[in-house]
Order: C-alpha cells, then structure tokens, then sequence
C-alpha cells in the first residue's frame, strides 16, 4: 500500500514561522514535522510515498530529495493552484497506480499506529476510514460521530460551539480504497470533509471512524507548537529524538557543547552543534536548533529557538519562538506567546512584550519596548470577535491603536475605492475611537460616509442602502459603561457573518494592512438627512394605518440614548398622543445597568397606568431592542412580549413563516399555528437569524431579547421599526396588550447556566448525545433532546465563556425542572 502525504499547506496561522517556510519544514525537537511523519510511515511498512506540494514546494524537495536518508521512495507532484485536500491527491492520481493508499497530513504530529487503521480498514470492508481523535476544543476540526461498529453517521466541518455534537474529531489520515478519487472532480478544488465524504456518505458508501488513542497534535497555531515541543520532551508521543539523554529528561545532539556550570532543568533538548556558556539557565521544555549560542547568564524557559541563533549574555526569553538566523543580543528580554522570524536582530535591552509578532528581516533597535497591546486583547478571550462584534475595556483592551488596526484590517478586505459607513453612540469613547477608526479607513482607500450620532438601526439602514458596502459602529457596551463595542457590517447593515470575521481576523493577525497610495487617499464625507430618509422610508414600507385614528395615547423611554433624534419626529407624522421620558443625549450614562433599567422601566410602568396609555416602551440607548409594558403598567419579559407582538402579527398576515431561535419556547408553534403561519427554528447567534430573515416568505423574526426584524423595512435588529409596526397592530385591534397576553398558553421553559472548562466542552457534548441513547435529538444549534409527549431540554456551550447553557420545557413546571436537573446533571458529570 503507497502512502500520500499533504505537504501543500501555508500555515498561515503560524506566520511569521511560516512566511519564508513551509508549515511541513517546521522544527519540532529539531525535526521538520514531517520528517517525524516520514519516519512513523517508515516504521509502519510504508516505503513507497507521494507527496503533494505546493506553497515553496521547491525547499521541501530539497531537504528530503528522493527519501534515500530515510529509507524511503519519495515521488512530488505539484500543483500549480490550491486545489483542496481531495484535489491535491486526485492531482497524484498516476502515481498511486489504483491501488489502495494511505492519507496522512504533512504537517501534524502524531504516533497513530497506521498498521491497525490499515487492519481495521480492511476488516470492515470500507471504501474509506478515517482516523478519529477525540480532543479539548474541537472547534478548528471536523466533527464526526460514528455507531457501535465504527461506521461513520454524521460529520461537520469546523463547527461553532453551538453545532458540536461531539468532540471525536477528523485527524486527516485516510485509508482509502482506489475508487474514491472517481469522486473527486479534476484540476477543482475539492475538500474530502466538505465535499467527498458527505457524497459518499449519502449514497450509503462504507465510511467507517478509525478511534485511536494515539497521539495526534495538529499543529496549527503558536500554542500547539509550542505544546509539541513539550509532549515530545515528556514522552507523550512516540517519535525518535536524535540525540542522548544526558541525565533524565535533557537530551544532547552529537557536537553540542554544554559548560559544566551551565542550569539544565529537563526536559529539555540542546540541538548538534550548539553551544551552552556557563552561568546560562535552560528550563523546562526548552529547545535548542542545531549550532544556536547561548551566552552566560541567559535565561530560557518553554522556549524553542531555530537553528543558528545567538543569544547574547543576560537574555531572557519565556515561552517563546525565536525564527533561524535571527541574533537576540545582551539583556533582551522576550515574553510570552511571542514569535520573532527568521534573520532578524533584537538590539541589547530590548523588550518585546506578550504575543507579539516580528516577522523575518526586521530589526527591533537598542532599548526600545515594542508594545502593540495585544497582550491585554488576548487574555479572556478566544478569539478577536464575540458576540457583539470586539469588545474590551476601553483604553486598556480596546485602544485607538487596535481600532486603526481593526478598521485597516476591515479596509483591507474590501476593494479599494469601496463607501464604507460608519457611526457612534453618544459616549466619548465611542467618538475618540470612530475619529481613529476614519483615519485607518481612509488611508486604506475606503471612501467614508460618517454618519455621526445615530442609532444603530439607522446605522444598518444606511449601510444596506446601494452603493455600500459596508460599515464600523462603536457603541458603549450594554451594562459596562467602561467597555466599548467595535461592531461591523456587511453591505446589508448585518453583522459580519462567521467567515468574514474569520477574513478579517486573519489580517489583523499578520498585520498585512493595505494602504493607498498617496493619490488614492479617501474621501470622507457626512451626509445629510440622514434620519430623515431613514424615518420616511420607514413609514413608506410599515403599515400604520388606523394609527391616527385611533387617538392612541403611548409613553415612550429613549434611555437617554440615540433614540432621542428619531422617535419625536417620528411619532409627530403618525399623530400618536405621546409622553416622552428621558429624551435628551446622555454622555454621562451612555448604557444601561441592570439597577438603572428595573428602575426607569418601573417608572415608566407608573406613568402608563397613571396616565391611562395604550402601553408604554423603554428602547435600550442604540434603540436596537425595546421592552413593553401593558396598560395596566405591568411589564411584558422578552418571552412573552415575543408571544404577544408574535400573535398581532400572525393574526394579520395569515400567512409565511417566521423565524425564531432555538431557544424560545415551543408556545410559539401554537400562537403562529392557529392563524396559518409556521415557525422556522434557527441557531442562536444573531447572523443565522438574520441570514434566515432574509427568505421571502419570513413575515416576523425575534430573538427572544427584545430584538424583532421586520423583513417589509428591515432584516436586522430594530428597536424602533418594531415599535412603529406594534403601534399599527395595537391600533387595529380591538384588543389591550393584556388580554393578548392573556389569551396566550402560559410557557414553563426554565433555563440553567452550568460553569464548564473550555476544555471540557467537547467531552460535554458528547456525554449529552450518549446519554440521549434513543430519544430524538435535534442539532440546529447545541444539542437539543426531545421526549415522546413533547418535552425537550437543550444544552449549549457558550461562544465566548467557560459556561455551558441548559433550557428545558414542559408541559407542567415539575416535568421542566426534572428535565433541567437531568441534563444539568450530564453536564456536570462530564467535565469532572
């Protein structure tokens, strides 16, 4: 059987490691990785090889030539473009003869034993297996869940927290029978997760999960690089370490020098030929490359440093990379999660701070302190978007330098030339950011039209509008007046979707930023009437007829936000009796606390009873969301306010569907169902609401918190649209909010938080599908149980903290609560 190793890749989320070398040439314990998978392929019977090249092909060849000095017959075939991880085997197609292969990743560590996954392969009489690995943090991988017999029953490529099922992920090695590659497309770019297996999968082909409890390390970030190091030093890993264990734990290579008066703490491993003055401090999980100096009185701990380094007297370096041929001279001092590349020169007593990034040819000058801030961007955090966009304290994680970065990174995404929009809430650190954010933008090439002070649904109004295309908000984070929001948009005025956060971020961490040249710098601009427009279109497309009839008499809050420039003019074109509360712009309170909005709503609901009003609304400072008090002054919570305007809107229309996540309770089928109207389930993030908004036959979307979209004016988030559509539904009805409300089945759906370690929420989600055994299961977003009688409880791990969320309803209060004992019991019992 003839192997195939992928050895294409550019390892972009290893730069600047990988800017002048490919990914499979990185050194682990002095060994390109895949050098250490050639010789596990060696050791397994598999002498004749193809490997697949394609970024800097030319220096992979030229290190391991015609795999004589490993035993091996290496053959190369090229591609010309990327053409995927199926494409680029069926590209060596002649070489494997038609013949069964084996498929291994170039640029992962691993000791799987290949000659059992060949065994199993064979005994199962499969087409394709695929070896499986379970891990802490499936996120980055794909997802597969196999049957008792091994064979494969679903898979999803790089999932969200809320999609895992499992934490049995696909580790990219392959046994596969000759015939697959009749699937797969030529000179096209095909993935085998993406695209060849579910096929196969589809028609009923034998796909089968190899599980092994091997070790399989996919290298693909700074910190799994280093953790490499480290499990090959402790013997977690079964791979060959050339050199001799000096005493235990401390390998030395053939020529190394290592002075007498020298502190090693292993494990730890000195590469041939270096040399080790006396005085210098290596500690645990340290790396030396071939011919590295390191001078009297250094100091070095969970470091690996390349080939051909000098580190002059006094340095100190903390888990860190330091690139070949790059000089670190007396008294400088690198920290954590850095990574200097290749050929550069650190100058005596320079500081280079928490994780940054030096890419190769670079000089950092004597004394300077190169300090860009992301060390406080990256703590607490797991990547660079959350749930409303990046988010930080404000000066300490969101600074003007990270907001010019940003809005550079988002510039250099778009063509050059693109109108971007952008806009503020009424905080000063909202405006000192935007003004930092305009000057990024326009140095990029973006043409700006600056919005000002708005509310953000104007904001999304005026970004969807021809012409845009795209835009920056910042707003003061909801219940932190300390923190600020960076919030962008696509060209519909939505959120970023997941991939192009995913774009974006990947320039923002090389820091590969466009800039204009100087004749191609842009305009920025502030156009007028800008809520004038957005309020006329409003009225044009929602219905408020028998509104100015009816003498309604409303009490309206604006929280002292944006709201403010909108609503009173608004209101006066629709002839409503209104009492306005808090309608001014509030620098000094520009959020809501929790204390702050109980009190204002419980004043508003005084007022609304006092004055005899129809119903009041409080509209959060952006006027995205809005909560809803009845005329008797009693507050309408988000579940039920979805229930009520839910059932105005159904009654109307008769017709369509609306969407609503997940996690709303399931009375929602029975309002919508008695008036014709059917309810599209969706996942909980806010870009698979919208997305699924957009559909032609969605009449009403809500998200449970207070946010409803209007797909007549708008497919995002509106505060005040949903106010201006509830005043026309109020209006011709003959109904109070109250009697609504009552007439609505009364919901028992209890909800739990369960605290859980990021590492052990993939075990999490699998012990909630193997404790499900044979009741339904529903995946839309987390992992959602359903019982014979209706019941259901769903667990899903939060996106951006260590918790793990429990919902349960059922048709009485005791049987919700037994539900979410139940299934907050499996949570807890999992991550011990």
């Amino acid at each position: 059987m003839k192997a195939v190793v992928m050895a294409g890749g550019e390892g972009t989320r290893l730069r600047p490691m990988t800017a002048n070398q490919p990914k499979p040439l990185l050194p682990v314990v002095n060994r390109p990785i895949m050098e250490h998978v050639l010789r596990l392929l060696n050791r397994h019977g598999f002498h004749d090889t193809v490997v697949t090249v394609q970024f800097l092909a030319t220096l992979i060849r030229n290190y391991f030539g015609d795999g004589e000095e490993f035993d091996m017959n290496l053959h190369y075939v090229a591609e010309e473009v990327p053409l995927g991880t199926a494409g680029s085997v069926k590209n060596a197609e002649e070489q494997l003869a038609g013949e069964p292969f084996i498929v291994v990743s170039g640029d992962a560590l691993t000791d799987i034993d290949l000659s059992d996954m060949v065994r199993f392969h064979r005994e199962n009489g499969a087409m394709v297996t695929i070896g499986l690995k379970r891990v802490a943090n499936p996120l980055e991988f794909g997802i597969i869940i196999v049957d008792d017999q091994g064979r494969v029953q679903r898979f999803l490529e790089k999932p969200t927290w809320g999609q895992v099922f499992s934490d049995t992920v696909n580790t990219g090695i392959y046994v596969m029978e000759p015939e697959v590659l009749q699937h797969v497309a030529e000179n096209e770019v095909v993935d085998w997760s993406g695209d060849v297996f579910p096929a196969l999968l589809e028609a009923g082909s034998p796909i089968y999960g190899y599980v092994t409890d091997g070790y399989w390390e996919d290298v693909g970030t700074h910190e799994s690089y280093l953790r490499a190091q480290a499990d090959v030093l402790s013997g977690k890993v079964d791979v060959e370490i050339d050199g001799f264990e000096m005493s235990p734990g401390v390998w030395v290579a053939e020529g190394a020098e290592v002075d007498p008066e020298a502190v090693l703490k292993g494990p730890l491993y000195i590469g041939d030929y270096a040399k080790v003055e006396p005085g210098a401090e290596l500690r645990e999980f340290t790396v030396l490359g071939s011919n590295a100096v390191v001078r009297s009185e250094a100091f070095l701990h969970r470091s690996v440093v390349h080939g051909n380094v000098y580190l002059g007297a006094s340095t100190n370096l903390r888990g860190c990379v330091i690139g070949k041929n790059t000089d670190v001279m007396p008294g400088a001092r690198v920290e954590e999660g850095t990574v200097v590349g290749e050929e550069c020169v650190i100058e005596s007593e320079a500081y280079l701070a928490n994780d940054i990034k030096v890419y190769p040819f670079k000089t950092i000058e004597a004394g300077a302190v190169v300090n860009a801030n992301v060390v406080w961007e990256s703590r607490g955090q797991r990547s660079l978007f959350g749930p409303r966009g990046v988010s930080g304290l404000i000066n300490v994680e969101i600074t003007p330098e990270l907001a010019v970065r940003l809005a550079s990174a988002f510039a250099t995404t778009l063509k050059k030339g693109t109108v971007v929009t952008t806009s503020r809430d009424v905080s000063r650190g909202a405006r000192t950011l935007k003004r930092a954010v305009i000057s990024a933008l326009t140095a990029g090439a973006i043409d700006v039209h600056d919005l000002e002070v708005v509310p953000l649904p104007v904001a999304r109004f005026h970004t969807s509008q021809s012409g845009i295309g795209g835009g920056i908000a910042l707003r003061t984070s909801p219940g932190d007046p300390q923190s600020v929001d960076i919030v962008f948009f696509d060209e519909s005025g939505a959120d970023l979707s997941p991939a192009a956060q995913r774009k974006l971020e990947r320039v923002f961490t090389r820091a590969e930023y466009r800039r204009a040249f100087p004749g191609e710098i842009a305009e920025l601009s502030l156009p007028s009437r800008g809520i004038e427009n957005y309020a006329y279109e409003l009225l044009r497309c929602v219905d408020t007829s028998g509104v100015r009839e009816s003498g309604m008499k409303v009490v309206i809050d604006c929280a002292g936000g944006t709201g403010a420039l909108v609503l009173p003019s608004l209101l006066g074109r629709l002839g409503v009796d209104v009492l306005t509360l808090n309608n001014r712009l509030d620098e000094d309170s520009p959020t809501d606390t929790l204390a702050k909005q109980m009190r204002d709503l419980q004043h508003l609901g005084d007022l609304v009873s006092s004055s005899g009003a129809d119903f009041g609304v409080r509209f959060e400072p952006v006027a995205e969301r809005m909560s809803i008090v009845d005329e008797n002054g009693e507050l309408i919570d988000n579940e039920r306010a979805l229930l009520v305007v839910l059932d105005l809107v159904a009654a109307e229309r008769g017709e369509g569907r609306v969407a609503l996540p997940v996690t709303s309770t399931r009375v929602a089928e029975q309002v919508a169902g008695q008036y014709g109207v059917r309810v599209q389930w969706t996942p909980t993030a806010i870009d698979e609401l919208t997305k699924a908004a957009r559909a032609d036959d969605i009449i009403f979307a809500a998200d449970g918190r207070g946010g409803f979209m209007l797909p007549e004016f708008s497919r995002t988030s509106d505060g005040i649209a949903a106010f201006v559509r509830l005043l026309g539904l109020v209006s011709r009805t003959r109904l109070s909010l109250s009697q609504i409300d009552r007439r609505i089945p009364r919901s028992n759906l209890l909800r739990r938080s369960v605290p859980t370690p990021w590492a052990a929420k993939g075990a999490v989600m699998r012990a909630v599908v193997e404790a499900a055994d044979d009741r339904e299961i529903d995946t839309t977003d987390g992992v959602r149980i359903i019982e014979p009688d209706g019941s259901w409880a769903l667990v899903l791990p939060d996106t951006s903290e260590a918790v793990t969320h429990v919902w349960a309803e059922g048709t009485d209060t005791d049987t919700a609560q037994r539900m979410l004992d139940e299934w907050g019991a499996v949570v807890e019992q999992a991550e011990e």
